[in-house]
């Protein structure tokens, strides 16, 4: 299983209701279905993913996330999860601020683009960085956004978003020091702040 699902498996409660935003061929959706009894529907736009979805039972609609939500009510979901999608949204804070409408919890997963294996390829190379947990090179990424965990955090805070639980994963490991600097991806359980 890969780790940042583990963690996600981890913070999400049994029997829960899910909304996977970007949900691929949906893999964490089963994972939830099956590990923890939720009852979840994933949103995607890409047709092949979305026979992988059906192929494991899961459900799913064809959508874009940037206009996805406004069909859903207030609080309809117990999590809407964002993991590895938020980089490749026109409008994450719509995203993001319409995902705490229709969710009590928001889950989000971002790959860091300032991890310290980044920052040497840019350094010594002088090239945009290709990582294993950022593939692409800079003509084919799918990738409309490039930011980093601490980016991430200061819109949080700006946004008035609590952040409840914040986990952070190098290629090995979870860390919780030099986050900015080390990990490859974190991942987030938001609420609306008060």
């Amino acid at each position: 299983m890969r780790r940042d699902h583990q963690i996600i498996l981890e913070m999400v409660r049994p029997g829960s209701k899910v909304l996977d935003l970007g949900c691929g061929d949906g893999e964490l959706l089963f994972l939830l279905k099956e590990k923890k009894s939720c009852r979840g529907v994933g949103i995607e736009i890409n047709e092949q993913a979305i026979y992988g979805c059906m192929e494991k039972g899961v459900s799913v609609a064809q959508g874009d996330i940037d206009s996805g939500l406004q069909d859903y009510s207030d609080q309809r979901f117990d999590y809407v999860i964002l993991n590895d999608s938020l980089q490749e949204i026109l409008n994450p804070e719509k995203v993001i601020q319409e995902a705490l409408r229709v969710g009590r919890r928001v889950i989000v997963g971002i790959p860091n683009f300032c991890n310290f294996s980044a920052r040497l390829q840019i350094v010594f190379k002088g090239q945009v960085p290709v990582t294993k947990w950022l593939p692409y090179k800079w003509y084919n990424t799918p990738n409309l956004r490039f930011l980093s965990l601490k980016d991430f955090e200061l819109f949080c805070r700006d946004k008035n978003i609590l952040i409840e639980q914040r986990r952070a994963l190098t290629h090995h490991r979870e860390i919780r020091r030099m986050t900015n600097l080390l990990a490859y991806m974190g991942i987030y359980l938001l609420k609306k702040g008060a």
